[in-house]
């Protein structure tokens, strides 16, 4: 008996595959921006809290626990980040094992390599 996806995959025209292998090539883009903005204010909110408590001259145990928060938000955003690249990965695959291994989908610039792929170091947040 054969399964209804596969029924569905052999139905499908390869306009169709390549109509919504595009669909998801805009999804993951926009992803990867969404993700990259949201680490990029977090740090900018991170780098800024202590320079605002030095400013008001307030001691530097003011807002710590903030800090910390926002520097693990940051780490979490990070990892997020590693993730995304691995699913954009793991889509290319797909995308050569569907059989559009040739056709460039979506913006390539940040098509990740394997050699990206490799395990990142760990950020470790230090309390006092």
């Amino acid at each position: 008996m054969i399964a209804v996806n596969n029924v569905q995959a052999f139905t499908n025209t390869g306009g169709q595959t390549r109509i919504m292998a595009n669909q998801i090539s805009d999804q993951l883009i926009a992803a990867e921006a969404a993700i990259d903005a949201a680490v990029s204010a977090v740090a900018m909110l991170t780098a800024q809290m202590p320079l605002v408590t030095q400013q008001a001259n307030l001691g530097t145990h003011i807002a710590q626990e903030a800090l910390m928060h926002a520097m693990e938000t940051c780490q979490q955003l990070v990892k997020a980040r590693t993730n995304i690249i691995r699913t954009h990965k793991a889509l290319r695959t797909a995308q050569i094992e569907i059989g559009l291994g040739e056709v460039a989908i979506g913006d390539m610039r940040g098509c990740p390599d394997s050699a990206e792929l490799t395990p990142q170091r760990q950020i470790a947040a230090v309390a006092a």
